[in-house]
């Protein structure tokens, strides 16, 4: 004779129960005890990141606020407020976790003063000079011609030797006293060469015709001896 099988689960007789059957009301309930358990575990980790010991939180000026550690809300909710306390007073360095190292921002330091560098000064020589009065003499010349004769005196030539120099420099830059040859590089109304020679007479000597004037007597002297000389000179060779 066979033995008997038991019976399957559906054959069992109704109202019949398991031996491991657990009511629901338990389940439930273990269910709340475990997700309570793996909640405060999470918090633990949380107040050890922010260095909450002991559930003890730094209160703001110095003393400190109990907090129990079955009431790791509250102690949170503590250490937030007192982080944005901290922050809007501008003081936003919560205190670090044991063994952690601080580290120190150096403020922006202000940038030094950029030195501006200076431009080459031109020669310079002697102040500037002034035009001179011109004479009832040399009243029948005009502009720089008229300058160039009232200073024949000042080099001890006389107003006879005025034709020959309105002549040279009349030949050399039309007494324009910005007169520029591209080509050599002489300047003004005796076409010194280079131009920057007259600084010795005047430091205006790019623009004052009468700084030019006396730079140009003052080389027609040492040189030639007399504007009448110096004409001469150039006649024969097209230059002074």
């Amino acid at each position: 004779m066979a033995a008997l099988s038991p019976p399957s689960s559906q054959q069992r007789p109704k109202g019949h129960r398991r031996r491991d059957h657990i009511p629901r009301h338990v389940r439930e309930e273990h269910r709340i005890a475990r997700t309570a358990a793996a909640g405060a575990a999470g918090a633990v980790v949380i107040g050890a990141a922010f260095g909450i010991t002991g559930g003890n939180v730094g209160g703001d000026d110095g003393t400190v606020v109990a907090a129990p550690a079955s009431n790791l809300n509250t102690v949170l909710d503590q250490r937030a407020e007192y982080a944005d306390d901290s922050v809007s007073r501008g003081l936003a360095r919560a205190p670090l976790p044991p063994g952690a190292v601080g580290v120190t921002v150096p403020r922006a330091q202000a940038p030094e003063a950029r030195q501006v560098p200076q431009a080459p000064a031109s020669p310079s020589g002697p102040p500037a000079t002034s035009l001179p009065d011109i004479p009832a003499d040399c009243e029948e010349y005009s502009g720089n011609r008229a300058i160039g004769c009232a200073l024949l005196s000042e080099f001890g030539f006389g107003l006879d030797q005025m034709p020959a120099l309105d002549s040279l420099w009349t030949r050399e830059s039309g007494w324009n006293h910005q007169a520029h040859n591209g080509g050599s590089g002489a300047y003004g109304i005796p076409q010194a060469l280079p131009g920057n020679k007259m600084a010795s007479a005047g430091s205006d000597w790019e623009t004052n015709p009468a700084t030019q004037i006396r730079w140009g007597l003052g080389y027609i002297s040492d040189r030639y001896g007399s504007p009448d000389a110096a004409w001469a000179f150039f006649q024969n060779n097209g230059w002074y």
